[in-house]
Order: C-alpha cells, then sequence, then structure tokens
C-alpha cells in the first residue's frame, strides 16, 4: 500500500471505532452500479462538514486491493446488496486531498507536480515488476499499467474545487487544474470509477464544463446520491432517541435542508448538540462571520430586499441556471443566492425553485454577521427587539405592539414600498423574529372558511400556555376589529383544534393617516 495509490481502510476504521457511526455504506450500491459505465464520473457537492471525507474514506477501504475491509463491512447495509463481494476490494484505488497539495504548494503548478511526483513514486513502489517510464507522463504510466494488469483504477478526489476558493480571481491556474483533471480521467480506459467531492459544482467556461463527463449532484439536486452525505430526518430521529435528545428541539436548530424530498442535517452539528447535551451554533463556529457578510452586502440589484425577506421567512425565488460555479463570477442577485445554497447559508426547494433559510443556527449567522457589520441597522433593530414584542403581545399590551410595528414600518419603508398590504406582512414577520425559535411560523395557512394571514403554532418542545398559538390577520384601511371578525368568521381558529388557548391578534395600517392598531383576544 502507498500513501496515494492503495492507501488502505485506516481512515474507515477510525470513524467506525467513534462513539457515533453513521451507517451510509447503502452509497456504495449506488457507485457499484456505475462502475465501468459510462455513468462512473460522479462529482457530490456538499457544504462544509457534511461528511464527504468520511465518504471518500469509506469508499478506499471497500474498493481498495490489499484492505482486507470485509470484517469491516459484513455487518453493514451494503453486506446485504447484490454485488457486495464482487467489488470487495477489487481494485487499485488513487486518493487524492487536493487541499493538501495545495496547501503544501506555493501555487497550482507546484500542486500539480507534487501530485505527478506523488503518484509517481507510489506506482514505482505498488508496481515495480511493470517497467514504468516517469518521463513520458503520468496518464503514460497509468495506461501502461493498465495494459500490463488489465487492472482498472477507482479514482476518489476530495477537496476537488479548492483551486476555485483559494485562487479565486486566478483563471490561468483554475484552467492548468480543470485541464488536469480532465487529461487524467477523461476518456481514459483505465478509469473504473471517478468519484470527486468538494462544495461547488464543477467550474463553467462559457456555455461548457471543462469536465463535462461527470454527472453532478448538487444541493440543487442529488438523486439517488441525496441521503449518503449528511445525516437524514430518520437517523437523527434514531440518534436522538438512542442519546435521549429531544428531537423536535434538534430538529428547530438544524433541520430545513431539502434535497430532492430527503430533510438533511449538518452532521457536524448534531454529533456536537449530542455530545454537549446542549444545542447551539456549531457548524456555523467553523467559519467566521465575514464569509456571509461578504455576499450578503453585495450590490445586485434587489438583493437585500430579498436578504430582508428571507430573514422575515419568506421563501424567494431564485434561477439558479446562470451561476458560473465559483465565487467571483456574478451577474445578478441570483447567482449570490445561489452559491449561498451550495455553501449551506439558504436552503432550496427544487420543486419551486425557491430560496429560504432553513433553521434557526442558520438564522443566527445572518444576524451575527449583519450585526458584526452595522448592517441594515434598521432591519437588525427590529430583529433584536423582537423578543420584547412578543412578551408584549402574549401580555395582551395592544397599544405597546401597535407602536412597535409602526416603528419598524417606518424605519424599514426606504426599501419597501410603504403603502403596500405586502409589506405590512413582510413588516410583522421582521417584528416577530423572535417568535421563531417558540413558534412554526405559517403563512396563509388553510383552516375553516379561507385562509389566515399568519398563524403561529407552538413548536411541539414549548409549552403552549407560556407561548400560546396566536392568528394574526392584516387589514389595509379597515380596523384591528374587523380583523379579529373576519378570524371569527371564517372559523380560522378550526386549525389550532386541541389547543386550550388561542390568541386572536388584529393588526390594521391606515395609510392617510400612518397609523397602526391592534386588537388581541383570548379564546
Amino acid at each position: 500500500m502507498g500513501i496515494f495509490v492503495n492507501p488502505g481502510n485506516a481512515s474507515f476504521i477510525e470513524a467506525l471505532n467513534s462513539e457515533i457511526y453513521v451507517d451510509k455504506s447503502g452509497l456504495i450500491s449506488v457507485t457499484n452500479k456505475r462502475i465501468n459505465t459510462k455513468q462512473k464520473y460522479i462529482c457530490v457537492s456538499r457544504p462544509r462538514r457534511f461528511g464527504k471525507s468520511l465518504n471518500l474514506g469509506m469508499l478506499a477501504a471497500y474498493y481498495g486491493k490489499g484492505s482486507g475491509s470485509s470484517e469491516l463491512f459484513d455487518k453493514l447495509v451494503i453486506s446485504g446488496t447484490e454485488g457486495y463481494t464482487e467489488h470487495l476490494n477489487k481494485y487499485n484505488v488513487i486518493y487524492l486531498n487536493m487541499q493538501q497539495f495545495l496547501s503544501g504548494s506555493k501555487n497550482v503548478e507546484e500542486m500539480l507536480s507534487s501530485i505527478n511526483k506523488g503518484l509517481m513514486y507510489d506506482l514505482e513502489d505498488d508496481f515495480e515488476d511493470i517497467n514504468l517510464r516517469p518521463e513520458m507522463g503520468l496518464t503514460y504510466n497509468l495506461n501502461r499499467v493498465f495494459a500490463k494488469k488489465k487492472e482498472p483504477f477507482v479514482f476518489l478526489i476530495d477537496e476537488w474545487d479548492c483551486v476555485m476558493r483559494e485562487n479565486m480571481d486566478n483563471k490561468d491556474a483554475q484552467k492548468k487544474y480543470l485541464d488536469f483533471i480532465r487529461n487524467l480521467l477523461k476518456d481514459q480506459t483505465y478509469v473504473a470509477l471517478a468519484y470527486m467531492t468538494g462544495i461547488l459544482p464543477i467550474k463553467k467556461y462559457g456555455s461548457h464544463s471543462a469536465l463535462n463527463m461527470f454527472d453532478e449532484y448538487s444541493m440543487l439536486e442529488s438523486e439517488p446520491f441525496q441521503k449518503y452525505t449528511g445525516f437524514t430526518g430518520e437517523e437523527v430521529m434514531e440518534l436522538c432517541n438512542e442519546y435521549g435528545i429531544d428531537f423536535e428541539s434538534m430538529k428547530s436548530w438544524y433541520d430545513g435542508y431539502e434535497l430532492d424530498g430527503t430533510e438533511l442535517y449538518c452532521p457536524r452539528s448534531v454529533l456536537m448538540a449530542i455530545e454537549k447535551k446542549r444545542f447551539s451554533n456549531y457548524w456555523t463556529q467553523t467559519e467566521t462571520y465575514e464569509a456571509l457578510a461578504k455576499y450578503i452586502t453585495m450590490n445586485y440589484d434587489g438583493l437585500h430586499e430579498t436578504i430582508e425577506k428571507l430573514l422575515a421567512g419568506q421563501e424567494q425565488p431564485v434561477d439558479t441556471r446562470t451561476f458560473s460555479n465559483d465565487m467571483v463570477t456574478f451577474e445578478n442577485k441570483d447567482d449570490i443566492l445561489t452559491l449561498l445554497i451550495h455553501l449551506g447559508y439558504l436552503g432550496y426547494r427544487s420543486d419551486k425553485k425557491t430560496s429560504y433559510i432553513p433553521n434557526k443556527e442558520i438564522y443566527d449567522e445572518f444576524v451575527t454577521s449583519m450585526k458584526a457589520k452595522g448592517l441594515w441597522k434598521e432591519t437588525i433593530d427590529a430583529v433584536l427587539k423582537s423578543k420584547k414584542l412578543l412578551a408584549d403581545t402574549l401580555a395582551g399590551k395592544v397599544d405597546i405592539v401597535a407602536d412597535c410595528i409602526r416603528m419598524v414600518h417606518e424605519k424599514n419603508s426606504s426599501i419597501l414600498n410603504y403603502n403596500n398590504e405586502q409589506s405590512l406582512r413582510f413588516i410583522v414577520l421582521i417584528a416577530y423574529f423572535y417568535a421563531r425559535e417558540q413558534y412554526n411560523i405559517i403563512q396563509e395557512l388553510p383552516s375553516g372558511e379561507g385562509f389566515a394571514d399568519i398563524v403561529f403554532i407552538p413548536k411541539p418542545f414549548i409549552d403552549a400556555n407560556a407561548y400560546p398559538p396566536m392568528v394574526v390577520e392584516l387589514k389595509w384601511n379597515k380596523t384591528a376589529e374587523a380583523a379579529i371578525a373576519q378570524i371569527k368568521n371564517k372559523k380560522y381558529p378550526d386549525a389550532l383544534e386541541g389547543f386550550d388557548n388561542i390568541l386572536l391578534v388584529g393588526i390594521n395600517y391606515d395609510k392617510d393617516s400612518k397609523e397602526h392598531e391592534c386588537v388581541i383576544e383570548k379564546i
């Protein structure tokens, strides 16, 4: 075994020895179907700390010759699938962590030279019975090994996009790197399987990709790979049951990514919450807030307003087609939103083509980034005051509630159409930002004989006596009493059957006087 060629199974053994191990070996049944086919080129992109490297260690242990990994896999899901023994430890594996090569090099040229030299050293050690010729280059010698041994290679490439992320403005370096990967892998008979992972999808040049032989599975679309990188909802529920953690709390903090109908959680956040027995911002601690602030403050038309609507809990449409799959080429706000989806700061619903802030951990990161940078002071002030607003609402302090909503409305009128009913809805959602910790907030909830404007439903782990459900109806140039009457007449509280107490909240805005009024009733 070498360093890069047939590196063994030590990495996977370490994962199995961990206190918590979630079986992702089902991934192997998917890759086995791609071996030696036209679909053998796979690129899986996910945000940081989603388990990409762990999967590569597992694939290296399974496919690599000389690893003797049957005892490791015999008790895992893969052992019960067709083709399990057919491919077990039958291939020469080449494992490349591109970030390690780049970090140890002065530039991309030196990085590529190190890869060539390192692989040649290993090939000469592992295939000493073959007269290799280093002066002829890497691909020649790989073809020579294959011609002599008739044994194809499985290529596993981690952090494939590190050059794109760390040499963002160096187009020449990016092109040299992509050309290297293309020449190494494309149309080479010695490739049985090529599995790459990274954060970004493959870089585009114009209308083409330098690595167009790869099928891509990203945060936008990932069938059938969606459940193998990241924890699914079912896996997290099992962990919570095993370790005595409240699943609904875990869900509130870390759930929200949806990929082809599968709920996904960031493994780091889940594992840290179990280990420390408390919920906190674990994933976002691995990178400073500047990373997010850099992008949400870019000067693209409509981006500011879109971010504020996302903060208010509103899903926003996004066109992901123009994104160039790098971190510097942006033409419009949709390119920024698409990058944030790939980085994990936004979720994406492929059926509706909308983006959204996925969970409390990410909400907190948005607020932290904006607050630390002094951004959008009016919005942040509203967010910071939202805890008191919720308390005043629950206490029935209608005058204070109305005045608070008025102030939020006035201070945010610069980017919104002040005299617009949708802007009032947005303002109310921003003003009740803090309520997301206690409530699931649903807009246009079908109930009774119509649709309630905004309904606050206590989360399962929240005491509904302390935080009762609320039905909020908004009116424009009418009265708050009319809003309450509509809630009752349309029977909106019917959707909240089972709760002992329900708050009815009517809010009206008069566009002539610019006055806001509020009425609160308990039923």
